[in-house]
Formats: C-alpha cells, structure tokens, sequence
C-alpha cells in the first residue's frame, strides 16, 4: 500500500459518514412529516364528517314512532344540570320532551328527575307554565318530580309544577331565592392608574358596569328588581304546593334543607327514589327515558370545539339574574 492511498482511506471514511448521517437525518425528517400529515388528514376527515353528519342525522331518538310498539310504562325526563337557554337543561329542551310525552297513550305518569343547582328564572318559569298546560289537557296523567343530589332554586321552581315532589333523605331542597352578582373594580383600577372611560345615552345605562363606582340610588333600584322576580317565585311555589307548605320564616329566605328536612317543612311529600314511584305509586316498573339527547356525532362536534370566550360577560361585563 502506498503513503498515498494510507492518508486517503481517513479521508473516504469520514466522507462517507457523513454522508450516511446526512441520509439518515433525511429519512428520519420524512418519516417525521409523513406521519404528520397522515394525523392532519385523518383529523380533517374526521371534523368533517362530523359537520356532515350534524345536518344529516336527527338531534334525537323519536319516541313518538315506537309509541304503538311500548307496553304501559311511565316516561322519565331529566332535569339535570344548570337551567339555561343554551344547557342541556334548556326550556326548550325539557319542554320538547314533555309535549312528546303527553302525546304518548302508554305513558302512565311522567317523572321529572332533578339534579340541578337551578339557574334561570325565565327559563324554569317556561317549564313551570307548560307543565301546568299540559296537566290542564290530561288531567288523568299524573306527574312527579324526584330530586336526586340537589333540587335548588329554579330546579325547585320546576319541580313545583309536579303534584307530589319526592327526594333522598340527604338531597338538597330549596334555595327560594334570587340573586344577581357581579364584581367591582374601581379601587384596583386607581391603584393601577388606570381611566374609565364610558359613554352612554341613558341616565342608567351603565349601572352594571363593574368599572364604575356603585351608585345607590341604582342599588335600590336593582335590590327591588330582585324583590319582585323572588316574590314571583314565591307565588309560584305557594301555588304549586298550596297548604302542603308550612308556616315557617325561613321558608323563602334562600336556606337550603336536606330532604328530610324538607319533608318536615312541607317543600316535598316524601322520601322516595324515580324506581319506587314508578313501581309503589304509579304502578308499573317499566321506564323509558323522553330525556333531550344530542345525537352521539353532534354530541362529538360539541365537545371537539373549545369556547374560550363563554362566561367572560357574566363575571366581567354584566351581572346576571339566577335563582338561588
């Protein structure tokens, strides 16, 4: 071997290692965006089929199709979680599902199962009047409310509607009472050397804004918009309870009691679960659910699409009014 082919074989080998990691970081890197782009495409795919399948397949199950199909059972609807315009436990909602179930000749009472901490007046005030306009156009179909874990505020307001309301002995009954809150953040802002600048047309228009000082004339006014809407409720549950209720000071101060204690006050009429009112005092043990259910892809698309910006305006733009 020659001193010229000894110095050049370093040389070569070096070369070549590097253009073996060249290679291999290349084919490393393509695998990479391969990969990558097999995940996009099968999201995009996914997302859309989804979108398609929203505005294809029904919202949810017909109950009336298979009515001749059902043997004599009683219907269940659930009233479960906050009261709201845009909640599964919307008017809307609840108030399809009754309709569809006083339509139906083999119901043979109607159960509304509660677990809520309650929510809007108006909503809740919806349900409350057409439960009472469909019991006026079937007299003969009994309906009742259970409270599971909580049945509070504009549940309860709900569930007054009901001729006989029913709960465990620890669930949570009551809360009577209205409440509008908000924040104030007038001493932050001047400590931060921060300027409020507001400008309305109405001598009042502003009197929620979280950045203004408090002014009382407007306090007053605002505590008696909450006087009237609980005096509201309150006529409404007298209504729906009648002299079931006791004459009790705290009745409507906004307590809440356990289910044993709102037996003693008359707020239910026993301590009973969904099953043993359907077998014990309606007198069948087959139930079927008439509860709202968003169809399994819609359902999909709700949860895959994140709202960053819901609930800014309740604790930052405005104060809301909710039953408490």
């Amino acid at each position: 071997m020659t001193d010229q082919e000894s110095n050049s074989m370093p040389k070569s080998n070096k070369e070549w290692k590097l253009i073996e990691k060249t290679l291999l970081e290349a084919y490393s890197e393509q695998r990479r965006s391969r990969r990558w782009g097999v995940f996009f495409k099968l999201l995009t795919f996914t997302y859309l089929f989804a979108l398609i399948a929203v505005f294809v397949l029904p919202a949810r199950q017909d109950f009336g199709a298979m009515s001749g199909a059902l043997e004599p059972h009683v219907a269940v609807i659930e009233v479960k979680g906050p009261i709201a315009a845009d909640a599964d436990a919307s008017a809307d909602h609840i108030i399809a599902s009754l309709r569809e179930v006083f339509d139906q000749d083999a119901v043979q009472g109607v159960v509304l199962r509660i677990n809520s901490p309650g929510g809007s007046p108006v909503q809740a005030g919806y349900v409350y009047d057409e439960i009472n306009r469909l019991k006026s156009l079937r007299a003969e179909l009994p309906v009742y409310a259970v409270i599971t874990d909580i049945g509070a505020s504009g549940a309860y307001y709900i569930a007054a509607a009901a001729d006989e309301i029913y709960a465990d002995k620890a669930s949570l009954v009551g809360s009577i009472g209205v409440v509008g809150s908000g924040f104030g953040f007038v001493d932050a802002m001047e400590r931060l050397g921060i300027e409020r600048r507001l400008y309305t047309a109405g001598e009042h228009k502003g009197f929620l804004d979280p950045f203004s000082p408090e002014n009382k004339s407007e306090k007053e006014f605002w505590g008696d918009v909450l006087a009237v809407t609980h005096q509201q409720f309150i006529d409404q549950v007298k209504q729906g309870r009648g002299d079931r209720l006791t004459d009790n000071p705290d009745l409507f101060s906004g307590l809440v009691w356990s289910g044993e204690q709102a037996l003693e006050l008359g707020l239910i009429d026993g301590l009973a679960s969904t099953s043993s009112i359907a077998r014990d005092v309606i007198g069948t043990e087959e139930l079927v659910d008439y509860s709202f259910r968003l169809d399994p892809v819609e359902e999909f698309v709700r949860k895959f699409g994140v709202s960053f910006g819901q609930g800014v305006a309740t604790y930052f733009g405005q104060s809301v009014l909710t039953l408490r």
